[in-house]
């Protein structure tokens, strides 16, 4: 089902859509994934080079003013749904799904910085709070004002795409202040490298397509232009990070999903067994059209969040709530088709569907990996209970 239409896309976004799954499937397709991760977790950089700088992806959703294309959050999340598709091995998500929002809401600080990050010109990843929450009760990282700026301090134990990055943007307490003051800074991981009191070491994970690191902070010094944001601003500008984060990571596990039955169904409809494709068995038809009926129930409720995001910036706190409440559903939708999806693909594939030589097993770690991001779908179904309607509360 085609939900484009009747979503509110333009002709503009449609062509980023096309275009985008055109240039992924030839540059992001199955060996360029295995490629770049074969030796560990790592980033396609001729992959990010390409789409960062020379197709200006990164701008997709910005405005115009800091050298955007003014597409906001639906065009952006065609973006992320044909990135997550190919499982491209780019920090995107953390780039412009995190750290622009993040920027955006530093009034008026964030500009420049914006500017780079819509060229292409740097990468960016950030630290969230532990306890998968879009508030500061769960950082980790003090600050404590000193005579040339903050000394930062604290230990993170999972940071996405941080390995490589340009820029990391880390929100910390001010120690020090009764009211537990929130501040933002952004550090250059490069000119840090030779610090003792910096420490950012890469991770093994499951998921290698999604590098990870851990940080340490040891009584780090930084001056105070480190600090882009502090109070309520800062507070905004989590905010706005987590959900549009969480917004974005659901239009990428759609993608994921989606392929996860694409791949599926390509296999059934080869697949002889009795002299017969395995398409043509009622059983497997039941699977593959549970599967479709999840990815088709996530896309219309991705493409409608992306929508109240829109309305959400445009208007009043009201419709902040509603947003919030459409991207957790949204969120649940597509953890649960991802999920489903890339176990049902490894079913269907038989007896070769877990083996490294097949692109299943692939999908079945995203979606175990991405189903513990910005708290997972437990996360949003607690928010969900706790901020919908009467009659879904539990109490």
């Amino acid at each position: 089902m085609d939900f484009t239409n009747s979503a509110g896309f333009g002709v503009e976004h449609l062509m980023v859509r096309d275009s985008a799954r055109d240039y992924l499937a030839a540059h992001s397709d199955s060996a360029a994934v295995r490629r770049a991760t074969e030796a560990g977790p790592a980033h396609d950089d001729a992959l990010w080079q390409a789409i960062a700088g020379e197709l200006g992806w990164c701008g997709i959703a910005l405005p115009e003013a800091v050298g955007g294309a003014g597409l906001g959050a639906p065009g952006l999340a065609l973006l992320q749904e044909q990135l997550g598709q190919r499982l491209a091995c780019v920090p995107f998500w953390s780039t412009a799904c995190v750290a622009a929002p993040w920027l955006q809401g530093c009034a008026g600080h964030g500009a420049q910085w914006l500017e780079r990050l819509a060229a292409g010109e740097r990468r960016a990843a950030v630290v969230l709070p532990d306890d998968g929450g879009w508030h500061y009760d769960g950082v980790a990282i003090t600050a404590q004002a000193s005579a040339d700026g903050f000394v930062l301090r604290g230990s993170i134990a999972q940071v996405a795409d941080a390995a490589g990055t340009d820029w990391l943007l880390v929100p910390a307490r001010l120690a020090g202040d009764v009211s537990g003051s929130p501040a933002l800074f952004l550090l250059e991981p490069a000119a840090l490298a030779q610090d003792a009191r910096f420490v950012l070491a890469p991770l093994d994970t499951l998921d290698r397509t999604r590098p990870l690191a851990s940080l340490r902070l040891d009584g780090l010094s930084v001056t105070a232009n480190a600090c882009l944001a502090r109070g309520d601003d800062a507070v905004q500008g989590m905010a706005r990070a987590w959900w549009h984060g969480k917004l974005m990571l659901a239009a990428e596990q759609l993608g994921a999903a989606q392929q996860c039955l694409d791949l599926t169904v390509a296999y059934a409809s080869e697949r002889i067994q009795f002299g017969r494709a395995i398409a043509s068995f009622q059983a497997v038809k039941h699977r593959c059209a549970q599967m479709m009926v999840l990815v088709e129930a996530a896309r219309s409720a991705v493409y409608g969040a992306a929508q109240a995001w829109e309305a959400w910036k445009a208007w009043d706190s009201a419709h902040a709530e509603q947003a919030r409440l459409e991207i957790a559903a949204a969120a649940v939708a597509a953890d649960d088709a991802l999920r489903f999806g890339a176990q049902e693909a490894i079913q269907l594939h038989g007896g070769v569907g877990f083996t490294w030589e097949y692109d299943p097993q692939l999908y079945f770690k995203r979606a175990q990996a991405a189903s513990h991001w910005l708290g997972g779908a437990g996360a949003a179904l607690a928010y969900l209970a706790d901020h919908g309607p009467q009659a879904w509360r539990t109490a």
